[in-house]
């Protein structure tokens, strides 16, 4: 299995983002992400990479290991406090408590499937060739993910907000993994920014986005100038 996925580790790595997109797509326009059908699909999704991750022989790679340097990052916690960012506006329950269950589950295992696939296997294949051109194509790839969310019925402008912020949360994140070593900070705080999302009280707006652009930028400029790889 490991010698196959070398050789074949670009098509392999296509495949996953494109089994995703299809996937995650599917259950947001049959199911919503509050559903159990969306819970279950998703985890499914990541047991079968993470599965995949340990018979390549892959999981330190990958960085589903201790972070190195915490104290370089001061600890982590610009990022957690980014992650609290869909709670600016106070916690505003609208739904039922199986729904919020299944949502957050849902959520954390996106969390998971986006970071591994992104700065995972994206990021790690291209970092060989040019970690500058890998950096990029990570962080803009998991921006503009984000414009599927117009084929689920998403309005325009939060989507092309939402594409905007989440290039920049891309390249926060992927710094954080290229400099850390690992990815296990970067899924906590994804998971835990789009389980929170059931508790915000509205949709983007310019103001909010640009603020959360300049949180992420100025962490992730702060790491690149402080953090040595």
């Amino acid at each position: 299995m490991e010698k196959v996925f070398k050789k074949h580790e670009t098509l392999i790595t296509i495949a996953l983002i494109i089994i995703y997109v299809v996937a995650n797509s599917y259950t947001m326009q049959n199911f919503g992400y509050t559903s159990i059908q969306s819970a279950i699909i998703n985890t499914i999704l990541s047991a079968v990479i993470l599965t995949l991750i340990f018979l390549i022989k892959r999981v330190k790679f990958y960085g589903l290991t201790k972070p190195e340097k915490s104290k370089q990052f001061l600890y982590f916690i610009p990022l957690m406090i980014i992650s609290l960012f869909n709670l600016r506006r106070g916690i505003h329950i609208n739904n039922t408590t199986s729904e919020i269950i299944f949502h957050i589950i849902t959520m954390l295992n996106v969390g998971f499937l986006e970071e591994i696939i992104m700065r995972g296997f994206l990021f790690k294949m291209m970092e060989k060739d040019n970690v500058k051109r890998a950096i990029i194509v990570s962080s803009i790839t998991f921006g503009m993910g984000h414009i599927v969310n117009l084929l689920n019925g998403a309005d325009f402008v939060p989507t092309l907000l939402q594409v905007c912020y989440a290039i920049t949360i891309g390249y926060m994140l992927v710094m954080v993994f290229y400099k850390s070593k690992s990815l296990i900070p970067c899924i906590i705080f994804h998971g835990i920014f789009n389980a929170l999302s059931i508790f915000s009280t509205g949709k983007s707006t310019v103001i909010s986005s640009i603020i959360l652009i300049i949180l992420c930028l100025g962490y992730a400029l702060y790491i690149n100038k402080k953090v040595k790889s």
